[in-house]
């Protein structure tokens, strides 16, 4: 017999004042008394949402539940959640389920190992130390994330996927919209046409003389254009984004975290495992949804057949049960098994290249300016409150 829980009107998403790295309060309240309560969609769909570290990890790593685009219900509010998508198009594999979803993963997983990442970080370091060089010469102050925040991933992404880095602020200006729940339909589907004939344009070309970088590889595989275009799509969105957004609140959070930043800068050596706490500290990708293929009891309550689950990795990154102390940052904890990234078959295919950039970005920018600060007051910096992606528009930087 399954238990009573809360049933939520809407998805919590306000913050709490002055503490911008948390997740909203209600989360963790929720979280620590019912880990699974249900919850009303923005369309109406009367699904769940869950808080606890175990059981967002259950749900992400059990075949039962299903991430195909067509089934998800959007947790977020916005034009795009009152709408039902059609499956997703060849090649959008993070939208579907296995066998497909493993048909293209398999063919990119090779191409993002650890050993393959690491061996670009001569030329990460090349791309930081010049953005750094330029941050000098401008002088202070700056804002970081157009500076080094932005460019910095951009350029990488294009770099390896064999985009034009001269167009990244037309990349740019098109996922904008992409990530922005409230973003009107109208100009999300302008976004994605302009990005998709773009891609294909490209694809086409590589077809026609192959060139030294991921697509170029792919082009010789038995991948369509319109699959090769929604990869190209998805990887290129996701290195533009992600990694910029935890380079610039990861700065932010420890210029608020004083303590943190010296302990960081007498041990450098710490950096990686810093980095991992970062990552679940602040959690840019605070919220996901799956869709159950089947009943399934979870944490005592039965998920019937085609309701959504909305999925809280802010929440489940601050529980205490997983980690303790959860809302202290304490760049010394072990982070490991974080949620940051994901988990299971979908997890993150960019982690290991994120790692890197940030490795090389965190310890050159803190190495350049010992005396790295907020140019403005901390409640001046503007948050990115309406995105899916969490971060900062701007982060104003001095120094001496």
């Amino acid at each position: 017999m399954t238990k009573s829980v809360p049933h939520l009107a809407e998805l919590p998403l306000e913050r709490p004042p002055g503490c911008p790295f948390d997740p909203p309060a209600e989360l963790a309240s929720l979280r620590d008394e019912h880990p699974l309560v249900r919850l009303t969609f923005p369309d109406g769909h009367e699904g769940w949402l869950a808080t606890g570290y175990s059981i967002v990890r259950s749900i992400v790593a059990d075949p039962r539940f299903s991430a195909r685009q067509e089934l998800i219900h959007s947790p977020l509010p916005g034009p795009a959640a009152m709408v039902t998508p059609p499956p997703a198009a060849p090649g959008m594999f993070i939208k579907m389920d296995d066998p497909e979803h493993g048909r293209y993963r398999k063919l990119l997983t090779g191409k993002f190992t650890v050993r393959r990442m690491r061996l670009l970080t001569e030329r990460v370091e090349q791309v930081v130390t010049e953005h750094l060089d330029a941050m000098e010469r401008q002088g202070s102050p700056a804002d970081l994330v157009a500076a080094f925040a932005q460019p910095i991933p951009a350029l990488m992404i294009c770099e390896l996927l064999g985009v034009p880095y001269a167009d990244h602020e037309f990349f740019r200006r098109n996922v904008a919209p992409l990530n922005k729940p409230d973003a009107p339909l109208a100009e999300q589907e302008e976004a994605i046409n302009a990005l998709g004939e773009y891609l294909y344009r490209l694809i086409v070309a590589k077809r026609a003389e192959p060139t030294d970088d991921i697509l170029g590889e792919l082009v010789t595989t038995e991948l369509t254009d319109e699959e090769l275009t929604s990869i190209a799509f998805l990887l290129l969105g996701a290195g533009l984004d992600t990694t910029a957004n935890m380079l610039a609140l990861g700065t932010f959070a420890l210029l608020r975290h004083p303590d943190q930043l010296r302990a960081l800068r007498e041990d450098p050596e710490s950096l990686e495992g810093a980095i991992e706490e970062l990552l679940r500290y602040l959690t840019i990708a605070h919220t996901g949804a799956r869709t159950a293929l089947e009943d399934v009891e979870v944490g005592g309550q039965l998920i019937k057949a085609g309701q959504a689950v909305a999925l809280s990795a802010g929440a489940a990154n601050r529980d205490p049960l997983k980690f303790p102390e959860p809302d202290r940052l304490d760049l010394r904890r072990n982070a490991a098994g974080h949620a940051a990234f994901g988990h299971g078959v979908h997890q993150c295919l960019g982690q290991q290249l994120a790692r890197v950039q940030m490795k090389v970005a965190f310890a050159g920018l803190l190495a350049r300016f010992p005396s790295l600060r907020l140019a403005v007051p901390a409640d001046e910096v503007p948050l990115r409150t309406d995105s899916d992606i969490y971060g900062v528009y701007a982060l104003p930087v001095a120094w001496d």
